[in-house]
């Protein structure tokens, strides 16, 4: 018997021990560890005139809830001695749920004298002002159609409104503001969280929780293709949470996705991931006339995958390896963010690999070694420059802010019309004091551009006339992705590639496809020219070409 009593929360386990096809084993983990542990508390104390009377606001004002929504509302009303019992509401549904729909008629409660805490303000956060716009417009909308009911306890205009009782404000912003701390706030909303690319975007708005009661954080989202931000990270966290039932962290995550991509060709499937499905008959055309056009269109499978059924999905074709692979090569524990060791000897033998665009872009340099305690194992540590005065700079999505933090120390950005090409050459330099170098590795082209930064510390080239040359050229880029793609499939495959954990690393990795030239060979490219650069892994490309140098040497004797 349950200590706390809620039909709307009856109906619906009741619903789900029935029909359990329907909820997808993070909703199942969440009911069975979370929900039911919840409900058999002697210290909760849920707050049900307060819930009714947001189910009442909300069908009144808004629309009516499923039952599922009315579900989810219900764990929004607990405390313990006054505090939430959850404080981080994470909410992942297919794209066209009515996310929006859904959770600011709830916000819009919480300013109301109904819920009655003073300057209990929300915040609404998204990476664009377009997407934070049209999620206040909900409510905003709202207001307009009901003036004469509202304007006697509301005031509002198109940035934010506020109760005239509560003092309580609703508005919206951006991710990439910087100056949001100080301001008092009660709840943040971040919307279509899967976009967010670094946590310090994220946590300037939760600076102002604490200041009021019943401080909460709400994430309603999709997946997305960005890969290693904040999301995967939640997801991660989430994942142990819904696993064990331990839960500190104080999360309610409602996470509605596909058991796997194999389940995307039952339409009976779908609602693992879109909880309105059965609701909503426009929803359900949708997603049919989006899954007919993937299967005509292949290039449109990897959206339908994570944005309709919360499945990231790289394809087989264009990728290098699998994200889980990616990680595998920085983590010895993927789930706790264990890096791998580095573990070399004085003096070990080691090859540099260099890779650059132009000097007004990015540049990388690396060093491959053996594991001194594992042979199979290589592995890879690199350093890359980037400038910031490149006009694409501030378009490309990746946390360059995080520079010096853990997982982010293996880069810098300058601020200077273009990257100077001896830094490039000291960096290499610098691991001759603790490695047996055996080879520089890069591109013609590239030696080009390096080679009086290169003549004028002494360091050779390699050709014919000097086959001890450090400097060793190739000549033939576009043959190269031929000879070395069957090796990087092999060391992803078997975890025998170690990156460290560098999230420039794996970024670099992730940006590069595999297409087929005119000519029938492969080559590696950027899957996306400008913005998704692929450096770091080209100047492991570059290094990996030389690898049979680091076998151990025999000294053969012939009878």
């Amino acid at each position: 018997m349950n200590v706390i009593y809620c039909d709307e929360i009856n109906k619906y386990l009741d619903y789900y021990e029935k029909n359990k096809n329907e909820f997808n084993e993070e909703r199942i983990l969440l009911i069975e560890n979370i929900v039911k542990p919840t409900l058999l508390r002697t210290d909760v104390f849920f707050d049900k005139k307060t819930f009714y009377n947001c189910i009442s606001f909300v069908e009144r004002w808004y629309y009516p809830l499923f039952p599922y929504q009315k579900f989810l509302y219900a764990f929004v009303f607990m405390y313990a001695k006054n505090i939430p019992i959850f404080r981080v509401f994470i909410i992942e549904e297919g794209r066209g749920n009515g996310k929006d729909g859904f959770i600011v008629p709830l916000l819009h409660f919480l300013t109301t004298q109904y819920y009655g805490i003073k300057n209990y303000n929300i915040d609404i956060v998204a990476t664009s002002e377009s997407q934070a716009q049209e999620t206040y417009e909900v409510a905003y909308n709202v207001l307009k159609t009901n003036k004469l009911s509202f304007e006697k306890y509301y005031e509002w205009n198109k940035e934010e409104f506020r109760n005239k009782i509560t003092n309580a404000k609703f508005r919206y912003n951006t991710s990439n503001a910087s100056t949001k701390d100080g301001k008092k706030t009660g709840a943040v909303l971040y919307n279509e969280y899967h976009a967010y690319l670094t946590e310090k975007s994220v946590k300037v708005y939760q600076g102002g929780l604490g200041k009021v009661d019943h401080g909460r954080i709400f994430i309603i989202t999709s997946n997305g293709d960005v890969r290693g931000g904040p999301l995967d990270d939640l997801l991660s966290s989430c994942n142990k949470i819904l696993k064990t039932g331990n839960n500190l962290l104080k999360y309610f995550p409602f996470l509605c996705k596909l058991n796997s991509e194999k389940e995307v060709d039952d339409p009976e499937k779908w609602i693992l991931a879109n909880p309105s499905y059965k609701f909503l008959p426009a929803l359900r055309q949708a997603i049919m006339d989006d899954y007919i056009e993937q299967k005509e269109r292949p290039s449109k499978r990897s959206e339908f995958l994570s944005k309709r059924m919360n499945i990231p999905q790289e394809r087989d074709d264009l990728v290098i390896t699998s994200w889980k692979n990616i990680l595998k090569s920085s983590y010895e524990d993927i789930e706790n963010k264990v890096p791998r060791k580095y573990k070399v000897k004085h003096n070990q033998d080691a090859i540099i690999g260099i890779d650059f665009a132009t000097f007004n872009d990015f540049a990388s340099v690396g060093i491959l070694t053996k594991n001194a305690e594992n042979p199979n194992e290589l592995q890879w540590r690199c350093k890359t420059v980037i400038c910031s005065s490149n006009k694409f700079f501030k378009d490309i999505k990746f946390p360059f802010e995080n520079a010096g933090e853990q997982g982010y120390e293996d880069f810098i950005v300058v601020n200077t019309p273009s990257i100077d090409e001896d830094t490039i050459v000291d960096w290499a330099l610098e691991y001759f004091s603790d490695y047996n170098i055996k080879k520089i590795i890069l591109d013609n082209y590239r030696y080009k551009l390096l080679k009086k930064s290169f003549e004028k510390v002494g360091i050779s080239e390699e050709n014919k006339n000097n086959p001890n040359g450090i400097i060793r050229m190739i000549r033939y880029p576009a043959s190269i992705a031929a000879i070395i793609a069957p090796k990087l499939e092999t060391l992803f495959a078997n975890g025998n590639l170690n990156i460290g954990d560098s999230a420039m690393m794996r970024w670099a990795i992730n940006n590069t496809c595999m297409k087929v030239r005119k000519d029938g060979n492969m080559s590696f490219e950027k899957i996306e020219p400008k913005l998704r650069k692929n450096d770091p892994f080209m100047a492991l490309v570059c290094a990996l070409s030389g690898i049979d140098l680091l076998d151990e040497e025999y000294e053969y004797v012939y009878f």
